[in-house]
């Protein structure tokens, strides 16, 4: 409702199962331009992991376990080098930076990698919870107790990010492995949406169909105020490869 562009930028590749979102930041359509490429990069990285996937989902061990979350670290890192790299060779970029939670499923896991606040929910039964934590000034502060959940909402530093891929040619990427159960669902979505909704107001939004749903999401925060682009992702997991 405030914005004439979108920073926002997303995924969703079926076959390989892998599911992005990003949201950009930077002066001068900066901030598309380093959501873009930031998921492209993390596309093109998984993609040349195949053999990995595969390996687990043949014989799913520690060691194939370990081996995703690297893969999904070593690819937000890629994306990390080429945002970095864009912005060195243009001063109207320089500077540019985006958020990125990325999951990918494989056999009976989920694989979810993340940088900055954008989100990922996982919504069973009658639970949500967020898997990701945020990165930012006010979730520091909540941890080191400096700040009550209620205060951070009020925030005027609650748009303030302590880690982006792309501002350095480096960036320390949150992996989390969550064991899959048929039902469930996933959220993934940019900040537009989740700082207009409470983590219990999830799984109520997202009771319909996953293209009904991602229209009520954005619906709902244009409706709070819409001041943000805003991004929603929603996953089923429909089938589980267990033996």
């Amino acid at each position: 409702m405030k914005r004439d562009h979108n920073e926002d930028a997303y995924l969703n590749d079926d076959e390989l199962r892998l599911y992005v979102v990003a949201d950009g930041m930077g002066g001068h359509a900066a901030g598309e331009v380093a959501s873009w490429e930031a998921v492209e990069a993390v596309h093109g990285m998984v993609q040349q992991g195949r053999e990995r996937i595969e390996a687990h989902v043949r014989l799913p061990t520690e060691e194939t376990v370990a081996s995703l979350r690297r893969l999904m670290e070593s690819s937000i890192q890629a994306a990390t080098y080429m945002v970095f790299g864009i912005a060195e060779q243009d001063p109207d970029h320089r500077g540019m930076g985006t958020t990125i939670t990325a999951m990918l499923v494989a056999h009976n896991l989920a694989i979810i990698g993340s940088v900055g606040d954008s989100r990922a929910y996982l919504v069973r039964g009658e639970r949500t919870w967020q898997v990701t934590e945020d990165h930012t000034l006010v979730q520091l502060q909540m941890k080191a107790g400096l700040i009550t959940p209620e205060q951070a909402r009020s925030s005027p530093r609650g748009n303030v990010i302590t880690r982006a891929v792309g501002p350095r040619d480096y960036v320390q990427v949150d992996t989390f492995v969550v064991p899959i159960q048929h039902g469930d669902r996933y959220v993934l979505c940019s900040d537009g949406l989740h700082g207009y909704l409470d983590t219990e107001e999830i799984g109520r939004v997202a009771s319909g169909s996953m293209a009904e749903s991602c229209q009520a999401f954005v619906a709902l925060a244009n409706q709070r105020g819409g001041k943000d682009n805003i991004t929603a992702v929603i996953v089923d997991v429909v089938e589980i490869e267990i033996e």
